[in-house]
């Protein structure tokens, strides 16, 4: 079963469980139409370019209202297509008996607190134990008929290993209502981090990086593109020159340890798959722990003693999605929600700390 809606850890755009998406296309004029989409369509849609050529194909892809069958149309900038999405999921979705931490809940959406090793939505390797398997359980009766099937409206997704604070839909209205707010990148969501080295504007190696940028603050923005990486599909790379999907970072240095180390906070402009760890990584501070990006940089024990130790062994990537934003799909309330670090992570902390404390 494929997964309809993508995190990235981090991406927080969404189909909004609507039938039809629309995109605007917002780059330079092309030749080719599926080229175009591919391009502008969220990355949580999982809409690849091979697809779309299929769906344009089909007469599911309209310009104007007229159909569009030729992947060879021609697009010019600011052109809005619409695209019939035929919903390939979760009739078969499971209930299951799985605690959860839930930080909010009412008739049209809950707020959750995703722990470390839970999989957001059933995929390929992962089709029981997530987190839409015990939304189903523990909502019951209370969904509606989501696009026509009783199920959550999961919106958006954080990574497997990546904790802290995720919403869904319980009702069509709160999933059309919170994916426009995704869309739009009208959401607020804040991370928190543990990195290698200190990410500071200081650093000539750092003002030296393509798509590096500093703001007031201390804040360093990061602006590449992001695609698939060309050998490892399993994971993302930084690209250029207008391929791939434009991805924005920013981030600012909280607490520092020894120089080894940093606390650090991390929201985003855009979500694409796996953002923060890619362009954490592209700059030289690889998330503590990441198997995936981390590469092989490791903690000075000289500096950082038993901290050092935890930090280099910490078994996922040190990341948190701490604080969430939106407005209620319904009433039009603004809420914020706030998760603690998970007790793995504020026991690297603290370790952090004592051996920075011990290094003076």
């Amino acid at each position: 079963m494929q997964e309809p809606f993508l995190d990235g850890d981090e991406g927080e755009e969404s189909l909004a469980g609507a039938e039809v998406l629309r995109v605007t296309y917002e780059g330079e004029a092309v030749e080719r139409l599926d080229k175009a989409l591919a391009a502008s369509v969220p990355e949580e849609a999982s809409l690849s370019r091979s697809r779309l050529m299929r769906m344009i194909g089909d007469g599911a892809v309209r310009r104007g209202g007229v159909a569009l069958t030729n992947p060879k149309e021609k697009v010019q900038p600011g052109e809005v297509f619409e695209i019939e999405i035929v919903a390939s999921v979760t009739a078969d979705l499971l209930a299951e008996d799985i605690p959860l931490e839930v930080i909010y809940e009412d008739a049209e959406l809950i707020v959750v607190n995703k722990p470390a090793g839970m999989v957001v939505h059933p995929a390929p390797g992962s089709p029981r134990g997530t987190l839409a398997n015990a939304l189903m359980h523990h909502c019951g009766d209370s969904l509606s008929g989501i696009g026509g099937e009783r199920r959550p409206g999961i919106v958006h997704r954080i990574d497997k290993d990546t904790t802290g604070l995720l919403v869904a839909a319980k009702t069509d209205r709160a999933h059309q209502g919170l994916a426009a707010q995704f869309a739009a990148h009208t959401v607020t969501r804040r991370y928190i981090a543990l990195v290698n080295g200190v990410p500071e504007g200081a650093d000539p190696r750092l003002r030296g990086h393509r798509g590096v940028s500093f703001e007031p603050g201390g804040v360093i923005r990061i602006a590449t593109g992001l695609a698939r990486h060309k050998t490892d599909r399993q994971r993302q790379a930084v690209v250029w020159d207008g391929e791939g999907r434009p991805a924005v970072t920013r981030t600012r240095v909280i607490e520092t340890f020894a120089e080894q180390a940093a606390l650090v906070e991390c929201w985003l402009e855009t979500g694409r798959t796996h953002q923060i760890r890619v362009h954490m990584t592209y700059v030289g501070h690889g998330l503590l722990g990441d198997q995936t990006y981390g590469g092989k940089r490791k903690i000075s024990e000289k500096a950082l003693g038993e901290g050092a130790v935890a930090g280099n062994a910490f078994p996922r990537q040190a990341l948190h999605a701490a604080t969430l934003g939106f407005e209620h799909p319904v009433t039009g309330e603004r809420m914020e929600f706030a998760a603690d670090l998970p007790a793995d992570l504020a026991a690297l902390l603290e370790a952090l700390r004592q051996g920075a404390s011990g290094s003076h």
